[in-house]
């Protein structure tokens, strides 16, 4: 019988994984990038062997795979995966493929907003109380990567859409949905309803004994779709009443319970701010309740949790002005959580690739806190279009250390400049990461 072939596509962090995961287990393998490999991914498949390609996709060495693990970044309606899919080629993703090789237990996290912080203090959670516990998904490192050595009991995964959208038969035991917001509709037909079922993908496996954490007033098709799923145990969060077993937030206080435990701890004795982060921790703690960690444990993770860079993150304090880096804010909804956050009258830094936005949702949190929008973009008309009649000052830029000057400028002690800029950052940075640096480095040069 002839070995199976592979054929990865896409090598970045998740493709070179699956192809070492691939080659692990006896596969032929091979690995086709359409743009060009960062060097130490190069390095890596050479290491290994590995045949691969880049700047190019040859048709009839992908053709003949009998499986094909695609990156998160190709769309559906690419042209070689159509193909692929017409003459019945299985087409999944390295999630996929890595869960058929771990005997741990998995925790998944999804939403529109605030995976990443959920996924990162989940796992703080854990590992704080000791758990061998493993990082992995749209996250750190390779999850197939480390499938290899499958040296963990636990996987805290973070889980995009796109990933979600080419997995099959992956079972979850903790899932979690935080929010389902329009983003990423120039992915789904500009079809919002097709993106809610995207994100629902993370029940298509849910059995009876598992816990499925879900935001409840995040969408009423999130209720809704929640109801028509009874065989897994619902752990609703909630900002407006008390549930239990579930998570809520009252007087201040976070309050999560399962059927086992309950567990309360001040917001204020915690370092993540605003009501979006209510929603993040009391997901983390009751994803972290399911699998058992202890009270103890919670009050010590919680307390010295550390988020990831770009996430409303201090950048410095210049004269009383507060800078604040929320970079990762790339669609309304994050800056609509962003600016719930703050208590000071704020210079607001947008702008960047518009993804069809509707910004009528800011408008009375801009009414209330915002007191000048600096538009940093290629192109600003349609933030100059809608925010032209509500604001006082409009000022445009395309230069990072024009708009923190200016910032500085506009905002008086005591209040806040933040980028929370509700686009992609294509257009003048290579990300957003790259965006949020360039931000913090300004803010650094005045100081």
């Amino acid at each position: 019988m002839s070995v199976q072939k592979i054929v990865i596509l896409g090598g970045g962090e998740s493709g070179v994984g699956a192809a070492l995961l691939a080659q692990a287990k006896g596969f032929g393998v091979f690995l086709s990038d359409k743009g060009a490999l960062k060097e130490s991914y190069r390095t890596a498949l050479q290491t290994a062997q590995i045949p691969f390609e880049e700047g190019k996709h040859t048709e009839e060495l992908i053709l003949d795979a009998t499986e094909v693990i695609k990156s998160p970044g190709i769309p559906e309606t690419a042209p070689l995966v159509q193909k692929l899919r017409a003459q019945g080629t299985p087409v999944i993703s390295e999630i996929e493929f890595a869960a058929r090789y771990t005997r741990a237990k998995l925790i998944g996290i999804t939403g529109s907003n605030g995976k990443t912080t959920t996924t990162l203090l989940t796992y703080h959670l854990l590992k704080t109380a000791g758990f061998n516990v493993g990082l992995a998904g749209n996250i750190g490192d390779s999850f197939a990567e480390q499938v290899i050595t499958d040296r963990f009991d636990y996987f805290v995964l973070e889980l995009s859409s796109f990933q979600l959208d080419d997995m099959y038969n992956t079972h979850l035991d903790v899932m979690v949905l935080l929010n389902i917001t329009p983003d990423h509709l120039d992915r789904y037909g500009y079809n919002f309803q097709n993106y809610v079922d995207s994100k629902f993908r993370i029940l298509q496996n849910a059995r009876p004994e598992d816990d499925f954490i879900f935001f409840a007033e995040s969408q009423p098709i999130l209720n809704e779709f929640a109801k028509r799923h009874p065989d897994v145990n619902r752990l609703p969060v909630s900002l407006q009443k008390a549930v239990s077993p579930g998570g809520y937030l009252e007087n201040g206080q976070l309050i999560s319970a399962t059927k086992n435990t309950s567990f309360t701890i001040a917001q204020a004795d915690t370092p993540l701010r605003g009501p979006h982060n209510a929603i993040n921790m009391l997901s983390a703690m009751l994803a972290a309740q399911s699998v058992g960690v202890s009270n103890e444990a919670l009050t010590q993770g919680l307390k010295t949790f550390q988020n990831a860079a770009h996430r409303l993150e201090p950048a410095g304090t210049i004269h009383g002005v507060q800078f604040i880096n929320d970079s990762k804010a790339t669609n309304v909804d994050s800056v609509f959580y962003a600016l719930s956050s703050m208590d000071a009258p704020t210079v607001w830094i947008a702008g960047g690739l518009d993804k069809g936005n509707d910004y009528s949702q800011l408008d009375e949190l801009v009414k209330q806190r915002v007191k000048a929008l600096i538009c940093l973009g290629i192109d600003n008309h349609k933030l100059i279009d809608y925010f032209g009649s509500k604001l006082p000052t409009i000022y445009e830029t395309q230069s990072v250390t024009d708009a923190v000057a200016k910032g500085l400028e506009l905002a008086q002690p005591g209040e806040v400049v933040l980028l929370s800029p509700a686009c992609a950052s294509f257009d003048l940075f290579k990300n957003y990461e790259d965006r949020g640096n360039q931000f913090k480095a300004a803010v650094q040069k005045l100081l």
